[in-house]
């Protein structure tokens, strides 16, 4: 004899489950969605501050090559100090949600001041 189950006891349930899990699902898209644009953006800042920092190195305009390269907003710091050029360069990161508070990236490069560059310390 085959006994069958009664349809009533287990109706919703699929419902329900997916109302309570499909919120935090969400959360997870959009935190891991933040997380990717933050790697990037911090890739940018890199690539910004390495550029900015060959250029400060060879007596050229560090801050605008940095600014060409940099994500948008980012802020470029060039110090020329003894014999290093250091860079930093700072970018907002905006989370997915409108309510959350950006992320800061921070990349920092340093290169040597090349010879012969004109306001090199003797």
């Amino acid at each position: 004899m085959i006994r069958r189950r009664l349809a009533g006891r287990d109706r919703g349930s699929f419902t329900a489950e997916l109302a309570a899990g499909l919120p935090a699902l969400l959360l997870l898209l959009l935190a891991g969605l933040t997380a990717v644009d933050a790697v990037s953006t911090r890739a940018a800042c890199l690539h910004a501050a390495r550029e900015a920092a060959l250029a400060a190195s060879r007596g050229e305009d560090g801050p605008s090559a940095g600014a060409r390269a940099a994500p948008p907003g980012a802020d470029v710091t060039v110090v020329v100090g003894g014999e290093r050029v250091q860079v930093t360069v700072r970018a907002p990161v905006r989370a997915l949600g409108t309510r959350l508070p950006r992320i800061t990236v921070v990349a920092t490069a340093v290169a040597a001041v090349e010879p012969g560059v004109p306001g090199e310390p003797s």
